[in-house]
């Protein structure tokens, strides 16, 4: 009590901003980290299993923008590989939430994006398959323990020189500069860079190859579901 016997001085209440203004700020920040830091994306399909399984959400790296062979990135891309964006839609609410997810990195956007893993790095020569049906990389076959479910090869009744040829055969495809060749992870359910190359002789105009730009980053963290949360394997 102050000696004039007045009541003491009470600290000045701080002022809120509306909260609409506060939900603006947050999606806001949400937004930037998600522009510029690290993304959350789901997992939609069986093409990484055993690594990634469908329903996971997984974070990625945005500031890493060099990959090394083994690593699992996320790419973004159109109705196919080879366009930027997903065709206009006729729909305007639609084209309305689009745009929000362009502008702030949440919900649907007008990219699809995609998770696999890098195999060929720009000037690697990427084939399949070794004598034991290995892929290879500069003649060098890669020792691949997250593969699941391959497809069929038997060295000398089914294999890259038998009648019928083994699927999982191609022909060697020289990775041009600033372009990732991608597989996934549970070969046989795969449409990856090698999809249209299975079981042909000829290359590597048959491959569909990741341009760098398209690249968002590795993928460093599984969050979803709480009981895998963890690393991503190589």
């Amino acid at each position: 009590m102050s000696d004039s016997g007045t009541a003491p001085d009470r600290p000045a209440r701080r002022r809120r901003l509306p909260w609409f203004t506060e939900v603006v700020v947050a999606v806001v920040g949400v937004a930037l980290v998600q522009a510029f830091f690290v993304k959350p994306f789901g997992v939609p399909s069986q093409s990484m299993e055993d690594t990634l399984q469908v329903g996971d959400r997984i974070l990625v790296n945005r500031l890493d923008d060099t990959w090394n062979r083994g690593d699992v990135v996320v790419f973004g891309h159109g109705a196919s590989w080879q366009d930027r964006r997903l065709p206009p839609s006729g729909d305007v609410v639609e084209r309305g939430v689009r745009l929000v997810g362009d502008l702030t990195g949440i919900g649907p956007s007008n990219t699809s994006y995609t998770v696999k893993r890098v195999i060929g790095l720009p000037g690697d020569r990427v084939a399949c398959c070794s004598t034991d049906g290995a892929v290879t990389v500069d003649d060098r076959p890669l020792v691949e323990p997250y593969v699941k479910e391959d497809l069929p090869f038997r060295p000398g009744t089914l294999d890259c020189s038998s009648t019928p040829r083994s699927t999982r055969c191609f022909p060697e495809i020289r990775v041009p500069e600033d372009t990732l060749l991608v597989l996934g992870d549970h070969r046989s359910q795969s449409a990856d860079s090698v999809i249209g190359c299975r079981g042909a002789t000829q290359g590597p105009e048959c491959a569909r190859l990741v341009p760098t730009t398209r690249v968002v980053g590795p993928v460093v963290l599984r969050f979803w579901p709480p009981g895998d949360l963890g690393g991503i394997a190589r």
